[in-house]
């Protein structure tokens, strides 16, 4: 069942799925949903620290230092 219900109603069902199964089958399913929980709050983007690019650059132009020409009225 692929339908998407907001909120509360959607928590109804749930639960009644749950209820519905033995006490094994209920434990069974709450560590599956904290098994899924847990897998979709380690998917959050890593912020970037210093240095985490390093060696993504691997090419660089001779004359990356040398004074660019538009600029020559500043200096």
């Amino acid at each position: 069942m692929n339908t998407f219900i907001p909120g509360d109603r959607a928590t109804g069902l749930m639960y009644e799925k749950i209820h519905r199964h033995p006490s094994k089958v209920q434990l069974e399913l709450s560590d599956y949903i904290e098994f899924l929980l847990q897998k979709y709050q380690a998917e959050k983007p890593k912020k970037p620290f210093f240095g985490c690019m390093k060696g993504m650059v691997t090419w660089m132009s001779d004359d990356f230092n040398a004074p660019l020409e538009d600029f020559k009225d500043c200096m």
